[in-house]
């Protein structure tokens, strides 16, 4: 069996089949919703925190000492509700992707994460009073980035209950004529009425057992812990392993890998928002290294794979007719971080010679950059989220300033010395088949 045929029938089928849950989709698709809820929000926060202090004293000197409590208000009310949102996209996408009415589940979901998180905020105002509880609120908290494991959570159960009873028909049913909307609204009492029963149940064990709430258990058990692996730099090698490894095998490995590790980045870059706000975005206040930024701009750098440098050699070294043709076509897209023409015109997937530094660029950039935030060459990332696709040295400016407008310009001088031998390779290859079809003509 050769090599492509293994793949083809033994790796891809195991793959695709992970890829494919329902659960894995639902994440995937649901999380999109909170894009633009993250960048939006992270540009405000820019503005509000800005890192030059003559700008800040200049605004607080021109609009008065609150002048930017409209723009936290703002970065608070996008990136702070992150859960909020994740529960009801994640639901949504689950059931539409199951073929039934998705908003009412949505709604449902919603509710149930409210019930299982506490409705009172703990209020201290002085460091030596006693806490004072106050009802009637919802902790902040926990629907932003530190809810998003348990809105992952209460996305999926809530999705696998209604989608059952109503393909099990566990739903009241309603005369031929009525409208849809009302049809709708209907069928999901018997549904909403079981689960918010469960709902809160969860909450009284949670309550009277444990006193706590679930968010909090959700926290504390699996989320503080996920969080610590993916900002770890095992984390961050296999993420880097796992997007170009994915993409190989034809699979879109920046979306998988993105809507299955989205809800853990998105966390940690809420938590350097907060810090940055508060003017301790550093890592002996707790800073997270990887964050979504981490993601998008530096493991994806120039599109997954790294490939704006393979772009340039295709462009300006091959030999063969046919990728310095190539090279032109893909230069522009890749400058913004599309390189679905590279990835399918050489093609890279499922191409041997190429998925090794394909493969391999990403991870050494992603250990080179762990390294540099951990040892302090570069400071850990805040909260702003350039669009993917910014190009490369604009979107490091923006994050972080020169440094890493420069870091992200050294990234993809590895990225292409990778590269460089494999192409010789490959390019040699497509040379002398040129040669032998013009000798054959």
């Amino acid at each position: 069996m050769s090599f492509n045929q293994t793949l083809n029938e033994k790796v891809v089928p195991v793959i695709m089949k992970f890829v494919n849950l329902k659960g894995v989709q639902a994440l995937k698709d649901g999380m999109m919703f909170t894009l633009p809820l993250n960048i939006i929000g992270s540009i405000f926060l820019l503005i509000a925190a800005f890192p030059v202090k003559a700008f800040t004293d200049f605004m607080a000197a021109t609009f008065g000492a609150g002048w930017n409590d409209p723009l936290y208000k703002v970065q608070g009310s996008t990136m702070g509700i992150m859960a909020l949102v994740g529960v009801m996209g994640m639901t949504y996408s689950y059931c539409k992707n199951e073929g039934i009415e998705a908003f009412s589940p949505s709604v449902i979901a919603l509710s149930v994460f409210v019930i299982v998180t506490n409705n009172f905020v703990t209020y201290q105002p002085t460091p030596d009073a006693a806490p004072i509880q106050v009802g009637g609120a919802i902790p902040t908290t926990w629907i932003g980035g530190a809810g998003m494991i348990t809105a992952i959570v209460v996305s999926l159960i809530v999705s696998f209950v209604y989608s059952g009873m109503v393909k099990r028909n566990i739903t009241i049913k309603m005369p031929e004529g009525v409208p849809q909307g009302v049809v709708n609204a209907f069928s999901a009492l018997i549904p909403a009425a079981i689960i918010f029963t469960g709902a809160a149940a969860i909450y009284a064990i949670c309550k009277f057992g444990f006193q706590t709430s679930f968010v909090e258990i959700i926290y504390k058990v699996v989320q503080t812990p996920l969080q610590a692996a993916s900002d770890s730099l095992p984390g961050a090698i296999l993420i880097a392993f796992a997007v170009p490894f994915l993409w190989f095998f034809g699979i879109h490995g920046g979306l998988t890998v993105g809507g299955m590790v989205g809800p853990l980045l998105t966390a940690n870059t809420a938590f350097n928002a907060e810090l940055q706000k508060a003017g301790t975005l550093d890592l002996a206040h707790g800073a997270h290294i990887v964050t979504q930024q981490f993601y998008d701009n530096f493991i994806n750098l120039t599109g997954s794979g790294q490939t704006l440098g393979l772009t340039l050699l295709l462009l300006f070294l091959a030999k063969s007719a046919q990728y310095k043709q190539l090279g032109k076509l893909a230069l522009t897209p890749n400058l913004f971080n599309i390189n679905e023409p590279i990835l399918f015109g050489i093609p890279v997937v499922m191409n041997p010679i190429m998925g090794v530094p394909f493969i391999l660029g990403p991870v050494l950039n992603a250990i080179l950059l762990y390294f540099a935030i951990a040892s302090g060459l570069l400071a850990p990332m805040g909260a702003q989220l350039p669009p993917w696709t910014v190009p490369t040295v604009i979107s490091g400016f923006i994050i972080g300033g020169p440094s890493y407008a420069l870091a992200q310009f050294v990234f993809l001088i590895v990225s292409t010395v990778i590269y460089f031998p494999f192409f010789k390779k490959a390019d040699a290859m497509a040379y002398a088949d040129e040669l032998a079809a013009q000798q054959n003509q």
